[in-house]
């Protein structure tokens, strides 16, 4: 599973300001505050870059300590981009991954973190839900598709073309994955950290992941967001076959308020994907209203008739979902959470029919 993101909605587009100029070819850096580096990797996806950052860390022996943020997938282009960084000339050339911090278990930020920390004798830190997902999803490289995750699509609705493609992609998300360390340090929601001399405070948010680390520096007034917020795109917020009555979408928007509450608007947002931005709170703002308003749409869709999770995409997204077994997979993740959001606050009730398929309606 990547992390390409679907946009739901067509939502509010506040006026953001991007000061860090053009994104740096991959291999090479651009400095966007004292000691912390923008670099950008390229994925092998629809969505086919990521941004990482590295912020100088100290010394030790003679040789500079650099802390990474997110690292890329585990590919051929990927490798090559940081061969380039470290080797003679490169932006981090003579240094060293001393810590390896990943924001969440998805390979394009994961991906490399096993081969840094292998090859610089650095750590990983992560959060522990992130570390252990990891784990287990990459442990199903190789399997077959699970019966529990056939009967999950059969019941939102998908014909057998659709399984059969579900079968054939199952098992694939470690591939794109060095294989991680076998120990980690683990990340707790408000711990601060000292990182390049200056104090970082770590921010959970859930909805898109489980427990997908922020990092917020003060004194800088920067905020490494990873895919928790984004400029220009919206993060995909899913329901799995693993826990298929989760509310993730209740927790993105309880992360948005979060994130509001605790870090300041004044931040230069450091994202995984799209440019650096500055605007937090109208992101914040536009992102949650674009959830609230494609709620609404959701709720006229099923007060008019029972529908099925692949019956409300046109209620959900501006774009068509087609057949293209990938987006057929985010659309269908992204429905059921925003069917598994009502259901969960009395406003839509779910009754199964014969053959097993769920059908939604408006509660009362």
């Amino acid at each position: 599973m990547s992390d390409d993101t679907l946009v739901a909605t067509p939502h509010a587009k506040p006026r953001l300001d991007y000061p860090c100029g053009e994104p740096p070819a991959p291999g090479q850096a651009r400095e966007v505050a004292p000691g912390v580096l923008w670099l950008r990797m390229p994925l092998p996806f629809a969505l086919d870059h990521i941004n990482v950052y590295a912020v100088r860390d100290g010394e030790r022996g003679g040789a500079q300590d650099w802390a990474v943020f997110d690292t890329g997938t585990h590919t051929p282009e990927v490798e090559a981009a940081w061969r380039d960084l470290w080797g003679e000339g490169g932006a981090l050339a003579q240094a060293r991954a001393a810590r390896v911090f990943v924001t969440h278990m998805h390979p394009d930020h994961v991906g490399m973190a096993g081969a840094l920390v292998q090859q610089f004798s650095g750590r990983l830190w992560m959060t522990r839900l992130e570390y252990l997902n990891c784990r287990v999803l990459a442990a199903d490289t190789g399997r077959q598709a699970p019966e529990e995750g056939v009967a999950f699509y059969r019941r939102v609705g998908w014909d057998a073309e659709a399984l059969e493609g579900y079968r054939q992609r199952f098992g694939r998300f470690g591939k794109l994955i060095h294989a991680l360390p076998e120990s980690f340090r683990r990340l707790h929601d408000g711990e601060v950290l000292q990182i390049g001399g200056h104090t970082w405070r770590v921010v959970v948010g859930r909805g898109h992941s489980p427990e997908h680390a922020c990092f917020y520096c003060p004194e800088l007034r920067l905020f490494i967001s990873g895919d928790q917020v984004l400029p220009r795109i919206s993060s995909n917020v899913s329901v799995f076959p693993t826990e298929p009555d989760a509310d993730p979408l209740g927790e993105w928007l309880a992360s948005l308020d979060k994130l509001r509450r605790e870090v300041p608007d004044d931040v230069l947002v450091l994202p995984a994907h799209n440019e650096p931005f500055r605007g937090l709170h109208a992101r914040l703002a536009g992102l949650a209203q674009s959830q609230h308003a494609a709620l609404d749409r959701l709720r006229a869709a099923l007060s008019e008739q029972p529908r099925r999770a692949i019956d409300v995409f046109g209620a959900l997204f501006s774009r068509p979902i087609g057949n293209d077994a990938h987006l057929l997979g985010l659309a269908t993740g992204e429905s059921i959470a925003h069917l598994n959001y009502l259901v969960a606050r009395d406003e839509a009730m779910v009754e199964q029919d014969a053959q097993g398929v769920a059908w939604y309606r408006a509660a009362g």
